[in-house]
């Protein structure tokens, strides 16, 4: 495997760890008093929203450079790679590749994209404009998705 896509795929996974990490931080009343001195009504639920969209970034990132898309500077990435993997999936060479891995657990390469979308969209409205406390379900539901589309694209990749 290249080593531009094996460092996309670890930094996708170190995402998801931290995601969980901070999690279970904000969740566990005990671990927030005894072991980092902090108030019981301290959350980091934001920063969960945030670490599993840039999961799922990197996963999307190491999928597109497994397919010999290229990014040629650092800036822009995250809109170049949004554009590119939705350009990618509307070709739909993703669904065949994803039904070839999985007979009983099929996910289309739609709902990858979907994922994406409402993953980027809630990291700039949960991050910037609510109270980390509000954010315990969006949170969940972000580090669900996160590992479900790093999953999938894992696995393309190494097939």
């Amino acid at each position: 495997m290249d080593l531009a896509i094996e460092l996309c795929l670890k930094r996708a996974e170190n995402e998801i760890v931290l995601a969980k990490l901070i999690q279970r931080i904000s969740n566990e009343n005990q671990l927030k008093k005894e072991v980092f001195q902090i108030a019981e009504d301290f959350t980091f639920y934001s920063a969960v929203i945030s670490h599993s969209y840039y999961a799922i970034f990197q996963s999307a990132k190491a999928y597109l450079l497994s397919k010999g898309v290229g990014f040629s500077s650092k800036q822009g990435q995250h809109q170049k790679v949004y554009h590119r993997f939705k350009k990618h999936i509307k070709k739909g060479t993703m669904d065949a590749e994803l039904l070839n891995i999985y007979d009983s657990i099929m996910i289309r390469a739609d709902e990858l994209l979907g994922i994406l979308e409402m993953e980027r969209e809630k990291r700039g409205n949960f991050t910037y404009e609510t109270l980390p406390q509000a954010n315990k379900e969006p949170a969940e539901d972000s580090l669900v998705n996160a590992q479900k589309f790093y999953k999938h694209i894992y696995a393309l990749i190494s097939q």
